[in-house]
């Protein structure tokens, strides 16, 4: 009898694995298919169109398919690495961004948290722990790069800004009504650079950071650059971390250490302003306006993204095992990583008001 069950206990775990399997797949697949359908409401939404009408579903596509590109090429740039290296990865799994009335409230709706990858077994050096990390910014990066560059070359006329905003002065470059969110994308030297070799504002209506986000392929461009400078802080265990500690070694920690402390710095103005005025407004009951110097210039989220680098992500790189300094390539493409960060980096991404 223990003859005859053995084979039946090993069919049992070959059935185990095999539902484990198929399991993984469809909630990648079910993730990924979610994360489409959110970021195409999303896309809509971009637009002033109801997302709640079937037939103005198809007009968040090309938003959602671009954002989707971006992370699609950043995720699967660490996943391809990861198999280079023979470190075992999970495929990606694509974050919804559901919208639901209290998160629209904290967040904007870009659609989508975003997506990740987990590493499952050790990265056993520095070498292969930096290709890991820059592969994915990298790729985020170049994928960016090709939408931006899309969304400027082929920017629509002057009608489509005005079937979203009727009332749209071209002098004031804004609408002059005071409907809809008052919200302005931050420049990046990138998207500045583009877009002053790609378009022709003389002959063509370019619209202004306050507008970008009704140009599908402006957004999720602009989106890519954003989350690539994010992932490329360099602290702990973001993609910056690792790139930091395999280029620098025991320098790491003062660099993360430093980046800290610059989030908290770049945070300060804001915050200050906005505690400020708050308090001010309940004493005089209206908006006094900004009253902290360079406030216009500074985001109050750097604090609390300095905050999870500090307690979840962690602030220093853990160790590997094999230290081995990088080769001279690697480090030509840790410094090409380096410029991507400053190209892509908005001391204010998005101001509200």
């Amino acid at each position: 009898m223990e003859f005859n069950q053995e084979p039946s206990v090993i069919g049992l775990k070959n059935q185990n694995w095999n539902v484990n399997i198929l399991f993984r797949w469809l909630l990648h697949l079910g993730l990924f298919l979610l994360t489409f359908f959110t970021t195409t409401i999303a896309g809509v939404l971009w637009l002033n169109r109801d997302p709640f009408e079937l037939s103005n579903f198809y007009l968040g596509i090309p938003y959602s398919a671009s954002i989707l590109f971006i992370l699609a090429c950043h995720e699967f740039g660490h996943y391809f690495a990861s198999r280079y290296h023979h470190v075992d990865a999970t495929l990606p799994y694509f974050l919804p961004f559901p919208p639901i009335p209290i998160l629209l409230q904290l967040f904007l709706n870009f659609g989508t948290f975003g997506a990740v990858i987990r590493t499952k077994s050790i990265v056993p050096s520095k070498k292969a722990m930096f290709d890991i990390g820059v592969a994915g910014p990298i790729a985020g990066f170049f994928a960016s790069l090709l939408i931006l560059t899309y969304g400027f070359l082929h920017l629509p006329s002057p009608d489509f800004i005005l079937s979203i905003h009727p009332d749209y002065n071209f002098s004031l470059n804004a609408s002059t009504s005071a409907q809809g969110l008052p919200l302005a994308f931050g420049n990046t030297l990138l998207f500045s650079g583009l877009k002053s070799l790609l378009t022709h504002p003389s002959m063509q209506f370019v619209p202004p950071l306050s507008e970008i986000y009704h140009y599908p392929f402006l957004c999720a461009g602009w989106f890519g650059l954003f989350v690539t400078a994010l992932n490329l802080i360099p602290m702990g265990q973001f993609d910056g971390g690792h790139l930091i500690y395999a280029m620098f070694g025991k320098y790491h920690q003062r660099i993360a250490r430093t980046s800290f402390y610059a989030l908290i710095a770049l945070s300060a103005p804001s915050l200050s302003d906005a505690l400020i005025r708050t308090l001010l407004g309940f004493v005089y009951k209206h908006d006094v306006g900004q009253i902290v110097p360079f406030a216009q210039y500074s985001w109050s989220a750097w604090f609390f993204w300095a905050l999870i680098a500090l307690y979840v992500v962690k602030l220093f790189h853990p160790p590997v095992a094999d230290e081995s300094p990088l080769d001279g390539r690697r480090m030509i493409i840790g410094w090409f990583c380096i410029a991507i960060f400053f190209l892509s980096f908005s001391l204010n991404p998005f101001t509200v008001g």
